[in-house]
C-alpha cells in the first residue's frame, strides 16, 4: 500500500472545478460543524441572516445564490428548531425571515468550530492564496448575475423590437 496522496486530475471546466471544490469544502465544514449539530448549509444561512438582518426569502436566495426549493426545504427544518423565524409581509405572498433567538445561540455555539476550520484551511493554503480565493469566490456570483441580467435585458429589447415591427 502506498502512502502517496493521489491528487485529483485538473478539470478544464471552471464550473466542474468549482463544483468539485464546493463538495470538498462542504464535506470539510460539515465535519467541523457536526459537534454543534449543524451542516455547512445551515451555518451559512444563520451567518447570512446574522449579517443581513430581516430579509425576504427571495432576497436570502439571491444572497446565497440558492434555488427556491432547496432554500425552502432547509428553512423549514431550521424554523422547526426555532433557528429562523418567518413572518408574512404586507403582501401575504412574501415571507420575511430573521434569525431567531435559538438561531443566534446555535450560531454562537458553532462559531469557534467554524473559526478553527477556517484557520486550518487558511494555514494549509497560505494567506495570499486564501485571500485571493475568498475574493474570487465573492466576486464570481456578482459577475455571473451581472452577465445574466444584461443578457435578460438584451433578450427583452430584442423582443420589444420584434413586437414593434
Amino acid at each position: 500500500m502506498s502512502d502517496t496522496i493521489q491528487r485529483v486530475p485538473t478539470l478544464p471546466c471552471l464550473c466542474g472545478s468549482f463544483r468539485r471544490s464546493a463538495r470538498a469544502l462542504t464535506h470539510l465544514y460539515d465535519e467541523a460543524l457536526r459537534p454543534a449539530g449543524l451542516r455547512a448549509t445551515q451555518f451559512t444561512i444563520l451567518q447570512a441572516l446574522s449579517l443581513a438582518g430581516e430579509v425576504s426569502q427571495g432576497e436570502l436566495g439571491r444572497i446565497l445564490a440558492m434555488d427556491s426549493t432547496t432554500l425552502t426545504r432547509t428553512l423549514e427544518i431550521m424554523a422547526r428548531h426555532g433557528w429562523v423565524l418567518k413572518r408574512h409581509a404586507a403582501d401575504r405572498r412574501e415571507r420575511r425571515l430573521t434569525l431567531g433567538k435559538a438561531g443566534k445561540a446555535q450560531l454562537n455555539r458553532a462559531l469557534p468550530l467554524w473559526e478553527e476550520v477556517q484557520a486550518r484551511l487558511r494555514h494549509q493554503l497560505g494567506g495570499q492564496v486564501w485571500e485571493s480565493l475568498l475574493k474570487l469566490a465573492n466576486e464570481l456570483p456578482n459577475t455571473v448575475i451581472d452577465k445574466q441580467n444584461s443578457k435578460r435585458k438584451g433578450d427583452l429589447s430584442w423582443k420589444r423590437r420584434t413586437m414593434e415591427s
